[in-house]
């Protein structure tokens, strides 16, 4: 048995350590938030992001961040993107550099553009990295339904040990040196996944759904390849994948939360209405200030951004989409480049 400790008690962090507690590790989960603490310790249920789901008497929950590091094999940071960087000068006192440091939060850092593996390592230099991602929901993976995941790292090694730890009969694991791709692909398909619930919202129907889901994955692609990753993740779990999972279910809070913008409600009334956050608002702002920057053309994102940040009627958006120039759908075969819109 291995110490593991998971750093956030969300839907997701909460899953992940029911995960690990099964497969025999010694599990330790940490919240600053008290009254969370204490409602799990207490009842063994985490009402507010896992209801209905019953915690083991022996995987313990506390808000003493030192304890819960110590001798840990890994360190999983389940907290929002937004948070990564805040939570690793927090953990910096206490961690080891030969603590496996693997994050789950998808997103990019508002105001500098950085995937979240450069905000981790410009914090944590040291200390060894891994990103798992992949189509998963934090409600199924708790009640042990058949996922699958991917485990990123250059160093095949860590992302194996990664592998290792969560592997299970209901919890299947890949590994995948890409880690750029594979964290871009989590990433920005919260944009797209936002974007086909506003087209649920709308009334429009599936065709406008596949419609928005392939040229999604499409300029994901393009903006990924500029930045560096592999054009075969985007076609992988982490890729389509993820994003075909998050476009369609009620699980996503990005879906939902496209679903009532699309029926009118403002930004704000979302957020409101929603309760957690939606990774998605602010990977659109981010990606739309990349690709503008490295000159990629992104016009789902691009819509998406002008009904977030710029008061744009979302009927309209989509009459912006629909009635652009016209392409032929493999001009990157045609221009011998990669994913062109």
């Amino acid at each position: 048995m291995e110490k593991m400790c998971v750093i956030g008690a969300g839907s997701w962090g909460s899953a992940l350590a029911l995960s690990l507690y099964k497969n025999g590790h010694e599990v330790h989960m940490w919240t600053r938030d008290v009254d969370q603490v204490e409602e799990i310790n207490e009842t063994r249920q985490n009402s507010k992001f896992l209801p209905g789901i019953i915690f083991p008497d022996d995987l313990i929950v506390s808000n003493h961040l030192e304890e819960v590091i110590k001798n840990s094999k890994i360190v999983v940071l389940a907290v929002p993107s937004q948070a990564i960087r805040s939570i690793c000068r927090q953990i910096k006192p206490f961690i080891k550099k030969n603590q496996i440091i693997v994050d789950v939060a998808k997103g990019l850092e508002k105001g500098t553009g950085l995937r979240l593996s450069e905000v981790v390592k410009e914090e944590l230099p040291y200390n060894p990295y891994v990103t798992l991602s992949g189509p998963s929901h934090a409600e199924e993976v708790s009640k042990f339904m058949p996922t699958t995941l991917v485990a990123a790292c250059e160093e095949i090694k860590y992302a194996e040990e990664v592998q290792d730890a969560f592997m299970s009969p209901s919890l299947r694991v890949y590994t995948n040196p890409d880690i750029v791709g594979v964290e871009l692909g989590g990433a920005l398909k919260n944009i797209i996944a936002f974007g086909a619930g506003m087209c649920d919202g709308l009334g429009y129907g599936d065709n406008t759904k596949a419609a928005l889901m392939t040229r999604g994955i499409s300029e994901i692609g393009r903006l990924g390849v500029a930045m560096g990753a592999s054009v075969n993740t985007f076609t992988g779990l982490a890729g389509i994948g993820d994003l075909i999972v998050t476009c369609t279910s009620m699980h996503s809070r990005n879906r939902r939360a496209g679903i009532l913008m699309g029926q009118g409600k403002s930004l704000e009334e979302t957020l409101e209405e929603v309760q957690m956050v939606v990774e998605g608002i602010t990977a659109t702002e981010v990606a739309y200030k990349v690709s503008r920057e490295l000159n990629i053309d992104m016009p789902i994102t691009e819509a998406i951004y002008s009904v977030l940040y710029n008061g744009a009627n979302p009927n309209e958006a989509v009459l912006d989409l629909m009635t652009r120039s016209k392409k032929h759908e493999m001009e990157e075969t045609v221009n011998n480049g990669l994913f062109q819109n």
